[in-house]
């Protein structure tokens, strides 16, 4: 079985430094996770997350990087730069929500007729470890889309954003990232266990 993870840097993480290319982040652990406890024959996991991506970096590599490698599970996480260039990047192209869904239906609709592949969609994490954030505002209008995409193509929808302000409003003070939006080991591990409790494998 494999299972192909594609999204931005918060999915690369480390593959290109990491001799088996799964990279130490989300991704590496729920690999782990099911290399230990839920050993199955033929698991392989693929990597394929680069950082900076957007949904129109994705769209530009999609059959090479997803469609060519016919995976049974892709799992998708992207989002996060495209609401994050329109805060730090004003002068560049922007990717509004309605270009995210068509760009998104389109990718989903030739993974639908090219693969026999099963859909995971998570949902964009956090942009600032807060609730009122502009970044975190400006996501919901892209959860909203993964929801109404993963209903459309009978996707399994993974809830990571929720996962992230369920602890947000904890007020705990535990951080879960470095920089406001890339995992430190806490972030990486709530996202490995939010996937792994919503996708049956």
């Amino acid at each position: 079985m494999n299972v192909l993870f594609i999204g931005d840097s918060i999915t690369e993480w480390g593959r290109h430094e990491d001799a088996e290319g799964i990279g130490s982040g989300y991704v590496r652990l729920i690999h782990d996770y099911y290399k230990t406890s839920h050993p199955i024959q033929n698991f392989k996991v693929i990597n394929q997350g680069v950082g900076g991506d957007r949904i129109v970096d994705l769209e530009a590599r999609w059959e090479h990087d997803v469609i060519h490698i016919n995976p049974d599970i892709v799992s998708i996480s992207i989002g996060i730069n495209d609401v994050w260039r329109q805060l730090d990047s004003e002068d560049q192209d922007q990717v509004y929500p309605e270009e995210f869904e068509k760009i998104y239906f389109k990718l989903l609709k030739s993974l639908k007729e090219k693969t026999k592949a099963k859909i995971v969609l998570m949902e964009p994490t956090i942009i600032e470890e807060k609730l009122e954030a502009e970044g975190n505002q400006k996501l919901k209008a892209y959860i909203d889309i993964i929801h109404k995409l993963a209903d459309q193509f009978e996707a399994t929808l993974v809830p990571t954003h929720q996962s992230f302000l369920t602890c947000l409003k904890a007020k705990n003070n535990y951080k879960l990232t470095t920089d406001g939006v890339h995992m430190n080991s806490a972030g990486n591990m709530l996202m490995a266990v939010t996937w792994i409790n919503h996708v049956k494998i």
